[in-house]
């Protein structure tokens, strides 16, 4: 199927990185668009072109950075690739890209140190969209990849929109989680939870779980779209409070398969790219490429599948590495 993935870790990093694309691809063009105006436009969505937008590109801005700094990247590491690889974020996708991602790149061109360029930044889900190389590099330790997405999403989001950093670090623990073995559906919503800050992260904790029980609630995909666009709308669409909860939601709606996740993120309506692109990634982690949903996967064109199978070896190469080296440390402290 794909011959050049040769492990457990790196197929299934490779079936989240790919999803993800394909998740992001799917949801484009149902994009802030309200659920019954996608009916009344394209039916019901379950196929995609093309590669990806912002999601993907700032994805791969934070893959580049865990694997120039074998696994340990911050915020200044991920400001060093927005700086060094402006090309792609002022590229031909920049109409895809939120504004203050753009002010906040455009201020480090300029300069501007990376603590402070956060200052004054509208929440979005730039960082959990993109976080899902962190949960890779931290395979089967959510509370680690928490920690590290934590770290990095202060690039962007600080203070009065802290939350967004909540979550994605529930996004980076959630595809950790579910990266090992034997791992569940339930386990996987279960670490998105555990791994939030349970004071100062109490407002994103509150609605996962509220998005949780309705969706359990509901056990139907239509009803909880509909309730949940009753209850969560933000004023920005791409607030993380409204993302985040839904992506988790839909997780389990999608029992873990990732072309379901990835057409029920498409389907949802507002910022739909972002929340397939984290559901369908997640669930791709957990359950990886079968034949069932591989044809999905055969639709990136051959240059995006490529860079997905490449991608996900480097970054299993850097999660064992990072593990080698915290047992090296461990061993100087007898």
């Amino acid at each position: 199927m794909h011959a050049t993935v040769v492990s457990r870790l790196e197929s299934h990093a490779f079936a989240c990185l790919s999803f993800g694309v394909i998740g992001d691809a799917m949801g484009t063009p149902t994009e802030n668009l309200e659920p019954a105006q996608i009916e009344e436009k394209s039916g019901w969505v379950n196929s995609f072109e093309g590669d990806g937008t912002d999601d993907s590109i700032m994805r791969d801005l934070i893959a580049a950075a865990l694997i120039r700094t074998n696994g340990y990247a911050d915020a200044d590491s991920w400001a060093v690739q927005w700086r060094e690889q402006n090309n792609l974020i002022f590229g031909e996708k920049v109409g895809r890209f939120f504004p203050s991602v753009l002010h906040a790149a455009a201020k480090l061109r300029h300069g501007y140190s990376p603590r402070t360029i956060a200052t004054g930044t509208m929440p979005s889900s730039s960082s959990a969209m993109a976080i899902a190389p962190v949960g890779i590099v931290n395979a089967g330790n959510p509370r680690a990849a928490a920690a590290q997405a934590m770290e990095i999403a202060s690039l962007i989001h600080v203070t009065d929109v802290a939350f967004c950093q909540d979550g994605a670090a529930a996004i980076a623990a959630a595809v950790a989680e579910a990266l090992a073995v034997g791992s569940t559906v339930d386990a996987v919503l279960q670490a998105a939870i555990d791994h939030v800050k349970p004071w100062s992260g109490s407002e994103m904790l509150s609605l996962i779980k509220s998005a949780l029980d309705i969706a359990r609630a509901t056990g139907d995909y239509k009803a909880f779209r509909q309730a949940y666009h009753e209850k969560f709308r933000k004023p920005i669409a791409c607030d993380s409070r409204e993302t985040v909860p839904a992506t988790l939601a839909i997780v389990w709606l999608a029992k873990g398969d990732p072309s379901r996740a990835a057409i029920l993120g498409a389907n949802f309506g507002r910022d739909a790219d972002t929340i397939a692109c984290m559901a369908a990634g997640i669930c791709g982690a957990l359950s990886g490429v079968s034949p069932t949903n591989d044809p999905l996967v055969q639709k990136l064109p051959r240059a995006s599948r490529q860079a997905q199978v490449e991608l996900a070896s480097r970054l299993a190469a850097v999660a064992r590495a990072k593990v080698e080296s915290e047992m090296l440390a461990l061993k100087r402290c007898p």
